[in-house]
């Protein structure tokens, strides 16, 4: 079965379209099954109905026509249920309907599976025998197996148009999907999406109209000519030291490339009305797929073949086409895979939001989005970007979602939100030379998370008191190799100065887990529970011990800085820290350097920390949480993962008691207790974080003034209440609602995040 399954789903993949899809299912399952009959039921939101949709044994005349309410039939059954549903004699159930003109009359046994996308049910696959038996548990999991398969598929083909209405209107008629991924920079946008590929990567090409099909066919030959020609060169360099039959090889290589093979087959694609680099992508991926399929192990290896060729011609197509592109106004920028210097080519006027299918809330991209203030969602992994080319999109930041084709009403809720934000943001710019102080008198100092000197910049524009969390890691991410202490001098130098005499915490090295070097690689099972932070550079005293010369260095005459320790799990890992802190500043001062001691501090971001909080308060000089780390460790869900952001809940209610238990702790040693996570920066957690006993908030620059004018708009009293009533309550969307409907009491609603549609 696993056999037959992989090559259902590889023929699945190189289908053109939904219809060749769903026929390719049914009678694939029907021969895998050796059952009589197989269909497929999509359910039609608008009319609310399942309706058959293909069909193997049953009347093909009934595809299109005969269809289902939501709650009639088996079929409707099962998709009510979301269930499985495996019946011996269907007739005699009592959901059980008659369907005129099918032909179902003649089979008994039924099992119906519903097709899943995303907990939304887009249709029922069904198969049927004429005897009476229920089907066994491997044919149950197979049927399952398969459905999934076809979720994804049939997700895709409405986002794109690709599927036929099953109205019965015409193909391309598009349908509003929603994907679901991970927010990484705050905001919406809306616009039309401009898909970017890396060079020479045929996976990641777009479909694109051919404008002027006679240069794309040109463009093409000329690619072709190209490899043909380096073809010949490598052949006859290496012809005196290759058998004749070895040589050969490359005859196969340019047979491939003949007009009548996958030259002639590019060509007609071009004339269908695809640009050459898409009409390329169509015709090797589906040679690949055929190759893969093959039994014979010789002939897979020949999709590797394949695969080459289309590379190399692509790489001569890439190079040749005009590297001009016309970004329209509001350009949402989508990609497999975002990097800084994608980002760096759309003007900043044009670039509205950015669409990453891969890739997490901290990556460089997501980081330096952050810093520009450009709405951002990562990791929209069903996203079929390949495909949306033009399209207009919803990026909605807030909670990760990206809408395809949205309709004109959800545009509107979309656009609303926009201008309010911006309403919000004018109000707030007069805050910045006021104190975070609430009407009863408590002052709340807000510092801000920096990584970048654009960070700096934003920081002081809006009136942060300090830098909570310096990312050092950040310049070593940028670079091919580990800078010099000379070059961590004028980096460290440009963000303390800025500040000065304001405090400036860096952090020393964090690499690891979804932070990686790529001079530096860290390959694990796991990297969340690996070699990362405090891990990895006390390991490597010559990096730690450059880094933090390079600080210290950077002090003189300013004595701002403040060092905090990552991913601290033992006390034994500050004891050796400090020691090897305490020795670069005793060599600083034997070469003649006025070296102070600056303080030096911890980061809780594992559970094993939260525990050993008064332990860590007796050998530093401040505490610091990480919550977003601490959240997703004890919560057990990786904060990056779309397929499980939505169980990352900060204000779970063992998240807040530990938050509020690290607090006490901490003062019980008289330590200052900051927090640097993406908690801070709501309005609604900056609140409870300052009930708890926080001393310092520390977040990005673009929340201060949101946060500020909350505490501003509350008392200190009222505060505290609110923790009180959050301590008995069990749900954080409860907490969550509670805290945001108490800013709507104080008139700032227009503070927290908005109410966004499901």
């Amino acid at each position: 079965m696993l056999e037959i399954l992989r090559k259902i789903v590889q023929e699945v993949s190189a289908a053109p379209d939904l219809d060749s899809v769903l026929d390719l299912i049914v009678r694939r399952i029907q021969r895998a099954m050796r059952t009589q009959m197989c269909s497929v039921y999509l359910f039609n939101t608008k009319k609310q109905r399942y309706i058959l949709m293909a069909t193997q044994g049953l009347n093909k005349d009934a595809v299109g026509t005969v269809s289902l309410s939501a709650s009639e039939g088996i079929v409707g059954l099962v998709g009510q249920r979301a269930e499985p549903i495996n019946l011996e004699d269907a007739a005699k159930h009592p959901a059980f309907i008659y369907l005129p003109g099918t032909g179902e009359e003649r089979f008994h046994s039924f099992l119906g599976v519903p097709i899943i996308h995303q907990r939304d049910v887009l249709g029922v696959l069904v198969v049927q025998q004429k005897e009476r038996r229920r089907f066994d548990e491997n044919e149950e999991a197979f049927l399952v197996t398969v459905s999934a398969q076809l979720a994804g598929v049939i997700a895709h083909a409405e986002a794109t148009g690709s599927i036929q209405d099953v109205s019965g209107s015409r193909r391309g008629a598009v349908i509003e999907s929603r994907f679901e991924g991970v927010s990484a920079a705050p905001g919406v946008a809306i616009g039309p999406a401009v898909v970017m590929a890396p060079p020479a990567d045929l996976n990641a090409v777009p479909d694109k109209p051919a404008t002027d099909i006679e240069a794309e066919i040109a463009l093409f030959v000329r690619a072709l000519e190209s490899v043909r020609h380096d073809i010949r060169v490598v052949g006859r360099t290496l012809s005196k030291r290759l058998r004749t039959e070895e040589q050969a090889l490359f005859d196969v290589y340019l047979r491939m490339l003949d007009d009548n093979a996958l030259a002639g087959e590019v060509v007609d694609k071009i004339r269908l009305g695809n640009w050459a680099q898409g009409a390329l992508r169509e015709v090797i991926k589906a040679h690949i797929r055929e190759f893969d399929a093959m039994d014979d192990p010789y002939l897979r290896e020949r999709a590797t073949d394949i695969r080459d060729l289309g590379r190399r011609v692509l790489a001569y197509m890439q190079e040749a086409a005009p590297k001009q592109i016309n970004y329209p106004d509001n350009t949402i920028l989508v990609a497999d895979e975002l990097t800084p210097a994608m980002l760096g080519e759309v003007p900043t006027e044009k670039l509205a939001g950015l669409v990453s299918v891969h890739g997490s809330g901290n990556s460089h991209a997501a980081i330096l989005a952050r810093s520009l203030g450009i709405p951002t969602v990562m990791g929209v992994l069903d996203l079929p970007y390949t495909q949306i080319e033009a399209r207009v999109l919803i990026l909605d930041g807030y909670s990760g979602r990206v809408y395809v084709n949205p309709s004109d009403e959800i545009q509107q809720v979309y656009r609303d939100i926009m201008r309010e934000d911006s309403e919000v943001a004018a109000g707030l710019e007069q805050l910045r030379d006021k104190a975070a102080e609430t009407s009863d008198g408590y002052n709340m100092p807000l510092w801000a998370n920096t990584g970048l000197d654009i960070d700096v910049k934003r920081a002081l524009e809006r009136g942060a008191e300090g830098i909570g969390l310096y990312r050092t890691e950040i310049p070593f991410m940028i670079r091919d190799f580990f800078p010099s202490e000379q070059e961590q001098l004028q980096t460290y130098r440009s963000q303390l100065a800025a500040f000065a005499p304001r405090p400036v915490t860096m952090r020393t090295l964090d690499i690891g887990g979804d932070k990686a070097l790529p001079y530096f690689p860290i390959k694990e099972e796991n990297p969340f529970l690996g070699w990362r932070g405090i891990r990895v550079t006390l390991d490597h005293p010559e990096i730690f011990l450059v880094q933090v010369r390079a600080m210290l260095r950077a002090n003189e005459g300013l004595g701002n800085l403040r060092i905090m320790l990552p991913m601290v799990t033992s006390v034994h890992e500050v004891d050796e820290a400090n020691r090897m802190i305490d020795r670069a500043v005793n060599e600083l001062r034997e070469e003649g350097h006025i070296t102070e001691r600056p303080p030096v501090g911890v980061m809780v971001e594992v559970p094993a920390a939260v525990y050993q909080v008064r332990r860590f308060a007796r050998r530093v000089d401040f505490i610091s949480v990480g919550s977003n780390d601490l959240t997703q460790y004890l919560l057990a869900v990786d904060r990056n993962n779309p397929r499980v952001a939505g169980l990352y809940a900060p204000y779970h209610p063992s998240v807040l008691r530990a938050l509020e238990y690290i607090a006490e702790e901490a003062h019980k040693e008289n330590v200052q207790v900051s927090i640097c996570g993406e908690m801070a920066s709501d309005p609604c957690g900056a609140i409870l974080l300052m009930a708890m006993g926080y001393d310092v908030l520390s977040m990005n620059s673009t929340n201060i003034p949101r946060v500020k004018s909350a505490i501003r708009g509350i008392t200190h009293v009222r505060a505290c209440g609110l923790l009180s009533q959050v301590r008995g309550m069990d749900d954080a969307e409860e907490i969550h609602l509670l805290l945001r409907n108490t800013l709507q009491e104080l008139g700032l609603g227009q503070l927290s995040r908005p109410t966004l549609p499901r």
